[in-house]
C-alpha cells in the first residue's frame, strides 16, 4: 500500500508530525517541524545510527522491544502500535472470495433495513458501501461516489459542503482506513483503491502520507443536507461478528433542537414515518 520501505516511511512520517511539546522535549529553533532523528533515538533508547538505518530501510528487522520503545517515543495508541508491529511482520492476505467480503449475512441485512430510528449503512474494510437503510439513502441522496465513502470524501467536490468540517472528517477517514484496511500483502482491491485515490486527489496523498492509524469507533459528524439543512449525528461504528472487516455505521442525532428537527425532516424524506430517536 506504500513504497518498498513501509517501516521507514511510517517512522519518518510519525517523526515529522510529532512535536517536541507532545513528547516533553524543550523547544529549540529548527528548520522543519517535528522531531530530529537523534531526538527519536534518545527517546527510544537506541543509537542515532541504528534509528537512521531503520528509516532508510537498511535495517528491516527490529526486535519487538525496539518497536515498543519507538511506539512509546512517538506516543502511539494501541492501533498504531499494532500497525507498527505489522509493518515488520505483515499479516498474510488470504486470497479467498471473502477476503474483502461484500455479502452481508441475512440477519445483519434485516437488522439494517429494519432500523427506522437511525441512519445505518454497512461497509467492508475497503469502505465500500454494502447496504443502506432508508434514512441513510435519504442522507446521501444525489451524491456521486456513494458506493465508497473514501471516493465520496475525496473525489466528489460537493463533499466539502456536505461535511461541515471536511478536513477533520477526511483525516479521520484516512486514519480509519489505515486501521481497518490492513498492511503488508493486502487485498489487491484495497491497494487498487489507494492507487486510484492517490492519483486523483492531492488531499488524499497529503493525508495518506501522514500514516495516521486510528479506527473510528465513535464520533460526531456534522452534515449539511441540501433539503433538510444541517444536522450533527453521533456515529457508532460496530464490527459485524466474524465477517472480515465488515462494519455497521449507526448515526443518531445529537441532543440539540436543530439536529433533531433536521433528522425528523430526513425521516419524512425517507418515508420511514419517523425520524426521532
Amino acid at each position: 500500500m506504500d513504497g518498498k520501505n513501509p517501516l521507514g516511511e511510517f517512522l519518518r512520517a510519525r517523526r515529522q508530525v510529532t512535536t517536541v511539546d507532545q513528547v516533553g522535549l524543550p523547544r529549540t529553533r529548527r528548520r522543519t517541524p517535528g522531531l530530529r532523528r537523534d531526538e527519536v533515538a534518545m527517546l527510544a533508547n537506541v543509537s542515532t545510527d541504528y534509528y537512521i538505518r531503520l528509516e532508510q530501510g537498511r535495517e528491516r528487522n527490529p526486535s519487538a522491544r525496539v518497536l515498543e520503545a519507538l511506539a512509546r517515543a512517538f506516543r502511539l495508541g494501541p492501533e498504531a502500535t499494532a500497525h507498527l508491529h505489522a509493518l515488520v511482520q505483515p499479516r498474510t492476505f488470504c486470497h479467498e472470495p471473502d477476503g474483502c467480503p461484500n455479502q452481508l449475512r441475512p440477519a445483519v441485512r434485516r437488522f439494517l433495513e429494519g432500523c427506522d430510528h437511525a441512519v445505518v449503512f454497512a461497509l467492508n474494510r475497503r469502505l465500500d458501501v454494502l447496504a443502506m437503510n432508508p434514512l441513510a439513502t435519504a442522507l446521501f441522496q444525489g451524491l456521486d461516489g456513494c458506493d465508497n465513502t473514501l471516493r465520496l470524501t475525496f473525489l466528489n467536490p460537493v463533499a466539502r459542503e456536505f461535511y461541515v468540517d471536511w478536513e477533520q472528517h477526511a483525516q479521520a477517514m484516512v486514519a480509519h482506513f489505515r486501521a481497518v484496511g490492513g498492511v503488508g500483502p493486502v487485498d489487491p482491491l484495497v491497494l487498487e483503491l489507494v492507487e486510484e485515490l492517490s492519483l486523483k486527489s492531492e488531499d488524499f496523498r497529503r493525508l495518506w502520507a501522514r500514516h495516521d492509524v486510528r479506527a473510528r469507533t465513535y464520533r460526531s459528524v456534522s452534515y449539511r443536507h441540501g433539503e433538510v439543512g444541517e444536522m450533527t449525528l453521533h456515529i457508532e461504528v460496530l464490527l459485524v461478528g466474524a465477517a472480515a472487516g465488515q462494519q455497521l455505521v449507526v448515526g443518531q442525532p445529537e441532543p440539540h433542537p436543530a439536529s433533531e428537527r433536521a433528522f425528523e425532516a430526513l425521516g419524512r424524506l425517507a418515508g420511514t414515518g419517523t425520524g426521532r430517536s
